[in-house]
């Protein structure tokens, strides 16, 4: 899918690979597991035979990584839902799980009663040996989602292609009673990024260029303090974290460290909570599958802000000039180029530092999505004033990188009306 493509082309400039040594480690793959191929190759020229009839298309499901494995299935079902990338002809598409590991077994429980999911063991020789034939990209599924970017905002259009069964709603309310949250109370989940989980989990390579999306949790405990006086529950998730958070309050449950995470919880909580804090990491793509409202908080870059859903509130960390500790307005940041960096290398070539909101920062944007959601917001007298204003500077028209497809579609995502109002000088 695009999403993949960009970034493999993404790591090629950064590390300065070439194409070569990747179609050789392609043709090394089909020798070592040439059994496989022998078993393959009839099915591909199967395939191409059909294909004035029957277009049979093939695609890998990225399930080494939670972000991309639950948003961009459900954006190549919502396209396919709208007739957007999709074929003319009559077609059947099949999938296979193509990560290292298994980022979620319920997740991929759920996408087996959803997509076509053939074993890996024989369509990735298939669609490898597709891709050695010449002709093969009519079979490729491909380009169907840009990069998780809901460009056509079809995730308001569209209801969630997952549910629960019967027995999965009773083992999540279960497991709600286990945790103390009587059935029908109100919760919040909060997801927090920090390192912890990509030097646990994904031990190929140096992820470091990625910290600085990184929170330091604590932060968000006066958040999680004022949610759970308003009768919230809140839900610290996360498969694996460095710290837990500091609070002793009743109502604020540090499931990512309390012994009682597992992956059924992970994705039922997500489906089930009343909206989601987030720091811009990959599992807020699961409640968004399921249609929850995001507040995204620490969002870097400020380019990539999720703009498409209506109920999203967002603000971006602090932008330094790391020459003179001056912070850095808004029209600074994307004349820069410090709005689009992706890696930390990118910030300190610019000489640029990003800081973390504040915790009064992270409250205000908490209670601002909690009341708009239950009808009590109260807007200022100039809160649309500066909400027009930020996204008359913000680049809407922004395209990715490498790829050259747009990130936004229609803007229907908030920025956070506390932080305009208490930085009016950010807009100038």
């Amino acid at each position: 899918m695009k999403d993949y493509i960009a970034w493999q082309i993404f790591q090629i400039r950064r590390d300065g690979y070439s194409v070569l040594p990747r179609k050789i480690k392609l043709a090394l793959v089909v020798i070592l597991k040439s059994p496989l191929y022998v078993i393959a190759l009839p099915l591909v020229l199967v395939f191409r035979i059909i294909r004035p009839w029957l277009l049979m298309r093939f695609g890998a499901l990225m399930s080494l990584n939670i972000g991309h494995f639950a948003l961009t299935t459900e954006l190549y079902l919502c396209e396919h839902d709208a007739g957007v990338n999709r074929p003319v002809q009559r077609h059947i598409d099949l999938f296979y799980f193509g990560g290292r590991q298994m980022c979620n077994q319920q997740l991929a429980t759920m996408w087996k009663r959803t997509v076509r999911i053939w074993p890996a063991w024989i369509l990735d020789p298939v669609h490898r040996l597709n891709r050695l034939i010449p002709g093969g990209e009519a079979h490729e599924i491909g380009n169907n989602t840009q990069n998780d970017r809901d460009v056509h905002n079809l995730l308001d259009r569209f209801p969630s292609h997952l549910q629960f069964n019967v027995e999965e709603c009773m083992r999540g309310d279960a497991g709600l009673s286990a945790m103390g949250i009587p059935i029908g109370t109100p919760f919040i989940c909060l997801t927090v990024r920090d390192s912890a989980y990509m030097i646990a989990y994904l031990k190929r390579g140096d992820y470091s260029f990625h910290n600085y999306r990184d929170s330091d949790v604590q932060n968000y405990w006066l958040a999680a303090q004022a949610l759970a006086d308003r009768g919230y529950y809140v839900i610290r998730m996360g498969v694996k974290v460095h710290a837990a958070i500091n609070s002793d309050h009743p109502k604020i449950i540090d499931y990512a460290t309390n012994g009682m995470r597992n992956d059924f919880m992970d994705i039922y909580l997500a489906a089930k909570c009343s909206f989601c804090i987030s720091s811009g990491t990959g599992f807020d793509s699961v409640p968004q599958i399921f249609r929850r409202p995001i507040a995204f908080i620490n969002h870097v870059p400020i380019v990539d802000l999720s703009t498409f859903q209506k109920y999203t509130v967002c603000i971006t960390k602090h932008h330094l000039s790391a020459i003179d500790d001056r912070e850095l307005s808004l029209k600074e940041i994307i004349k820069s180029g410090a709005g689009f960096c992706r890696t930390v290398s990118d910030y300190e070539s610019r000489q640029v530092k990003v800081i973390e909101n504040t915790p009064e920062e992270i409250r205000d944007v908490a209670v601002e999505m909690s009341e708009r959601l239950n009808g009590t917001w109260q807007s200022h007298a100039e809160d649309e004033t500066l909400q027009q204003r930020f996204w008359e500077l913000f680049p809407t028209d922004a395209q990715e990188r490498y790829l050259g497809f747009p990130l936004h579609g229609e803007i229907r995502g908030r920025f956070g009306a506390a932080f305009l109002r208490n930085n009016r000088w950010w807009l100038q």
